[in-house]
């Protein structure tokens, strides 16, 4: 008797082989095409529409990719390509779609010509290494001490934002922000964490000039008690805590039966003592402002106030931790093991403002800040939400630089140079591999192809004259002024890239590349709908002789 063979139900759909591959290119492509124009200083903005109606308008890459809703999956893998390299280095995310599907389009012509995925792979791989040791070959130091050519740089790469406009005020904003946060770890290693340590406030008003980087930070709280305590200290000492100063209720419901009228008055009287009591231990400490992250009752805030303490609760654990490290406290869980060394003493002034509707209180002028925030203001939210995005991606760049201070050439001087010496050396390549290897070389040219369109300029005799002046991997600095579309040197244009953000779009375009070509299945185990009435489908049994090759599950 033949061994039955199970087939696959319709709910478990195929496709396979050189269609699938077609479909992940042109997938890509499309991801390509949407943000393409968004590349470069003179580039188009994008206005997208959220589901809750909103409209956000940016020419971020990141931004816009994150908002679009996408069925094909390979269209999935290169969003989330965006998001890598935005969280890995934080710029570069436009460019990374632009290179990833320009290394898919190129590779088209040699999946029709049946060559097999693992060749062109291969092929793309040994192009990665040799495209890192050019950008090594060109790579240029700068001193970090250098306020100049950081500023420079960090310029150069936000040239291409919505902000660009404002001027130096951006890169100014970032370059401040991420050297108030850097630590030094000791054998040249600094640590930047700008997601942890540097908070952007956005409000609303005032001119974008009127923005600055708070020497110290700043939250939207006011004093518990607003007549009763003080809202401007100068040196002030700060008490940070993580417990409640109220008396502790029940976990869940708590029930207590009283027999006599008198047990309700000591039960009072034992929460009045406990909070005295922590508040006792507080003040002996004589500190000028107490911080809480839980809550504060009536009562503590009545014996602050009478000793001329000033209160804040319910704040934020991040913020909290923010403080402490402007003002050099600790964060205390019990009230009992405060010591002198956990009072902040590096504040110089704590001050309530009211900007617009809301108080903010401001700890400021502090000695050795290691945490800030940014003040930004502008005219309206949109505006300044894309201020911040421009901001996150400048703070990155400065992050980049202070932890590897090496630049390249930017304008698509850098893309070119890496294509020149990859078609040089694809001469020396021998066997199948070395078509793809070509094509991949070419496949470069796209960055600085697309800079030249976004530009207004004939992008075909600007690309001939650029191959021109790079033909033999010389002219390293030669490339595209994003401004006027001119053809310049980028040292005297100074328009640089880190080499830090230029290496990870290298490496992760090129790999995400690899991966989608090296998909030839998509299989899908989503259900389709049946109609009401009918019964869930059963996987059919059929003999070996019955049943059709293509859906003969393998032993």
């Amino acid at each position: 008797m033949q061994a039955p063979v199970l087939v696959l139900s319709d709910s478990l759909k195929r496709e396979s082989g050189s269609k699938v591959h077609h479909g992940n290119i042109q997938a890509s492509k499309a991801v390509a095409d949407i943000i393409r124009t968004t590349l470069g200083p003179r580039s188009m903005l994008k206005m997208l529409l959220d589901a809750g109606g909103g409209i956000v308008v940016t020419n971020d890459g990141n931004a816009i990719l994150r908002e679009l809703d996408v069925a094909h999956p390979a269209a999935k893998s290169m969003i989330e390509l965006s998001r890598t390299q935005d969280e890995e280095v934080g710029d570069g995310t436009t460019s990374v779609i632009v290179l990833a599907g320009e290394m898919l389009h190129v590779a088209e012509a040699f999946i029709e010509k049946n060559y097999h995925p693992t060749v062109i792979c291969r092929a793309y791989i040994k192009a990665l290494e040799d495209s890192i040791a050019v950008l090594d070959k060109i790579a240029m130091s700068i001193d970090i001490n250098d306020r100049s050519a950081v500023l420079g740089l960090v310029k150069s790469c936000i040239g291409t934002k919505f902000t660009s406009q404002f001027g130096d005020l951006i890169a100014d904003l970032a370059i401040d922000a991420t050297t108030t946060v850097g630590v030094d770890l000791g054998q040249g290693l600094r640590e930047v964490d700008i997601k942890k340590y540097i908070k952007v406030e956005k409000v609303p008003g005032a001119q974008f000039e009127d923005s600055e980087v708070l020497k110290g930070v700043m939250f939207n709280k006011d004093v518990v008690a607003p007549g009763k305590m003080k809202r401007k200290i100068v040196n002030p000492r700060i008490i940070l805590l993580d417990c409640p100063l109220e008396y502790k209720k029940g976990e869940n419901q708590t029930n207590a039966e009283l027999v006599r009228e008198e047990d309700w008055e000591v039960l009072l009287k034992l929460e009045e003592e406990y909070i005295e009591n922590i508040c006792v231990q507080i003040l002996k400490f004589k500190p000028d402002l107490v911080i809480t992250e839980k809550g504060l009752s009536d009562l503590a805030c009545h014996y602050f106030s009478k000793a001329g303490v000033s209160a804040i609760r319910r704040l934020r654990k991040t913020d909290n931790n923010r403080i402490a490290k402007a003002c050099g406290a600790v964060i205390v869980n019990r009230p009992d093991e405060i010591q002198e060394s956990d009072i902040g003493t590096g504040a110089g002034l704590f001050e309530v403002k009211k900007i617009g509707d809301d108080f903010f209180s401001f700890i400021v002028d502090c000695k050795e800040p290691k945490a800030c925030t940014v003040l930004l203001r502008g005219p309206s939210k949109d505006f300044i939400n894309e201020v911040e995005r421009n901001l996150q991606d400048a703070m990155s760049v400065a992050r980049n630089i202070i932890k590897n201070p090496k630049l390249v050439p930017g304008g698509g001087a850098t893309e070119l140079t890496v294509s020149a010496t990859l078609k040089q050396k694809s001469a020396t390549i021998e066997g199948i591999e070395k078509w793809p290897y070509e094509a991949a070389a070419i496949a470069f040219e796209a960055i600085p192809r697309t800079l030249a369109q976004n530009c207004g300029v004939n992008v075909i005799r600007t690309m001939t004259a650029l191959q021109g002046k790079h033909a033999n991997g010389e002219n390293a600095w030669i490339g595209i002024d994003g401004n006027s579309g001119v053809i310049a040197d980028m040292k005297e244009c100074k328009i640089w890239d880190s080499y830090n953000v230029k290496a990870q779009t290298f490496k992760t375009a090129i790999e995400a590349a690899c991966m989608l070509l090296r998909i030839d299945d998509i299989v899908s185990g989503i259900k389709k709908k049946q109609a009401p009435g009918s019964g869930p489908s059963k996987p059919t049994i059929e003999t070996e002789g019955d049943a059709d090759n293509e859906q003969i599950l393998p032993d």
